[in-house]
């Protein structure tokens, strides 16, 4: 019995292209630093910082944690005079890379539709980011947490694994409260959102072309296509969590 939905973010909700996307937040918050950090090092110890994080496994710090402990010694330079200068990027810059983005009209009517159905909706995005950057971007697919009171948003202050570990599920199904099997995995990436899952019991619709390449390893879904065949199938109460459903 369906009682959680969980919903990837980026490339699900809200169309966003991460080879546009990424380069154009690297370049805004390099440039809203760069009196303080040079450029080619942020972003060198930025994706080391953030390797260190996808090879956590749960059992230790948060995210948010793991990122401090290898980004700003790297830099040389003191938490606490960085850190607000990042918070007030995520507040005055961050919302201008929403050009980048396109809102998919889908995605606002069917977390309206899994609300009315009484589900649990979980924001299941790789939690890499603040909080802040990450209801950004949900205000852009139109699905703002102002609108909907989400049982669990995955941002990098709370968690403490990302998606490349079945750690980030099984943190979830704790914090909600709801059995794997119950649960529902909506998402475009292949191995961080259905076997990843999958791995932790958990079913998986696949929001993929019917063109998209086959997968190189085989596991039973719930179903797949369009973000419109998610909501179509959960008005006429057909969206299963049973694998060929």
């Amino acid at each position: 019995m369906l009682r959680a939905l969980l919903l990837d973010l980026d490339g699900t909700l809200l169309d966003n292209p991460m080879d546009r996307f990424i380069p154009a937040y690297f370049q805004a918050l390099t440039r809203w630093v760069a009196d303080r950090v040079p450029p080619d090092a942020l972003i060198r110890e930025l994706l080391r910082a953030t390797r260190a994080m996808e090879l956590g496994d749960g059992s230790g710090p948060t995210n948010e944690e793991t990122f401090a402990a290898h980004f700003y010694p790297a830099l040389g330079v003191d938490r606490a005079e960085l850190e607000p200068e990042f918070r007030r990027f995520y507040a005055e810059a961050f919302p201008s890379l929403q050009v980048f983005t396109r809102a998919r009209p889908e995605a606002r009517l069917l977390v309206g539709a899994a609300f009315a159905q009484g589900l649990d909706v979980v924001i299941a995005t790789n939690p890499v980011f603040p909080r802040a950057a990450i209801e950004e971007r949900l205000a852009w697919a139109g699905v703002g947490v102002d609108s909907f009171a989400y049982a669990l948003v995955t941002c990098y202050e709370e968690m403490h694994a990302t998606k490349s570990d079945p750690a980030y599920y099984h943190e979830i199904l704790a914090r909600i409260g709801t059995p794997a099997p119950d649960c529902l995995m909506v998402g475009d990436d292949w191995q961080w959102d259905m076997v990843t899952a999958a791995t932790c019991g958990i079913p998986g619709f696949w929001v993929s072309d019917a063109e998209a390449p086959p997968t190189t390893l085989s596991i039973p879904l719930a179903g797949r296509g369009s973000l419109a065949d998610v909501l179509r199938r959960l008005a006429a109460g057909t969206l299963a969590t049973v694998p060929g459903a």
